[in-house]
């Protein structure tokens, strides 16, 4: 007998390691990603103690992205893309991040067949809400993508962020997540001395931010600067490609590729920080996005695909 292994006409826009786990196309539904939302375990189903309103995000939505001129724009492939947004708040990026500012998806998975690689990829876009003239491009001040990993000896967070504007000024250019030398848990935790998150554990909201756009957080990657498509108006909707490959037996950086750059990343590592109890055997992609004024802002997945090698 003979085997024929057929897939989805779907995947010839993407780039896949040898096992594909999920293949989410938002026409589909949700397909599993939600909001990343706090622990709501001590008294009253309140949150640990924490300097910042992790309840406060935006939620996760399907969409069919409507635009003030365009009506419904769609998605790449389809009617729906999954949307993170944010309220219409922001500080500015030396201080502790808004209530509101910032909006993340989650898929919720375990590790499967002791994988050597890890992979996600998208196509996205983003823009600001339609609600005012101009371009609206130094409204978005990040957004990025990185995997909650835990296996036997360690929890850690390789992802990349794109960092877009800060305090109104375009950047353009790329960070992967890394803390810096000699971080400590109470700087980490913006000056809580029983702050419970370990440095290298969530920086998308902890550590302290500098003028510059750097972070406790994260570093810039060598040669990082790129300029995305993003058009001349926020009713312009540009679908852009993401990937992002991890060495998880080494437990480094392989690459990035955007749009048609790919930049090579090997030998940069993520922190790795003690074990949480309870999670063994994570891994969660995450998406998250942040504005950088009072304007609400939007990026768009229209599908993604998370493999293995």
């Amino acid at each position: 007998m003979q085997r024929v292994l057929s897939y989805e006409r779907g995947l010839e826009k993407f780039n896949p390691l040898s096992r594909v786990h999920t293949y989410d196309d938002f026409d589909l539904g949700f397909n599993g990603w939600m909001d990343l939302t706090p622990n709501f375990v001590y008294p009253d189903f309140r949150q640990a103690k924490t300097e910042i309103d992790l309840a406060s995000w935006a939620p996760t939505m399907l969409s069919s992205a409507p635009m003030r001129f365009a009506a419904s724009h769609g998605s790449m492939e389809g009617t729906y893309s999954l949307k993170l947004n944010t309220k219409p708040v922001a500080n500015r990026w030396e201080e502790i991040p808004a209530s509101g500012s910032m909006g993340t998806a989650i898929k919720r998975l375990s590790g499967f067949g002791n994988p050597s690689k890890l992979q996600i990829e998208t196509w996205y876009s983003y823009t600001p809400q339609q609600d005012r003239e101009g371009l609206g491009e130094e409204d978005i001040r990040a957004f990025g993508f990185y995997f909650d990993v835990q296996d036997s000896e360690y929890r850690y967070m390789p992802g990349v962020r794109y960092v877009n504007s800060i305090n109104g000024q375009l950047v353009k250019r790329w960070q992967y997540w890394k803390v810096s030398e000699g971080v400590s848990k109470k700087d980490w935790c913006f000056g809580l001395e029983e702050g419970w998150q370990e440095p290298g554990v969530d920086n998308l909201w902890y550590g302290r931010r500098y003028p510059d756009g750097s972070a406790d957080g994260y570093q810039w990657i060598p040669n990082g600067e790129q300029d995305l498509l993003y058009n001349e108006s926020p009713d312009k909707i540009n679908w852009i490609y993401f990937r992002l490959t991890v060495d998880c037996r080494k437990r480094e950086y392989i690459e990035l590729q955007s749009q048609d750059k790919v930049f090579d990343l090997r030998g940069l590592t993520p922190t790795l920080t003690p074990r949480y109890k309870g999670i063994d055997n994570l891994i969660n992609p995450i998406f998250y996005l942040e504005a950088d004024t009072n304007r609400s802002v939007n990026l768009f997945l229209d599908s993604v695909v998370y493999s293995t090698e």
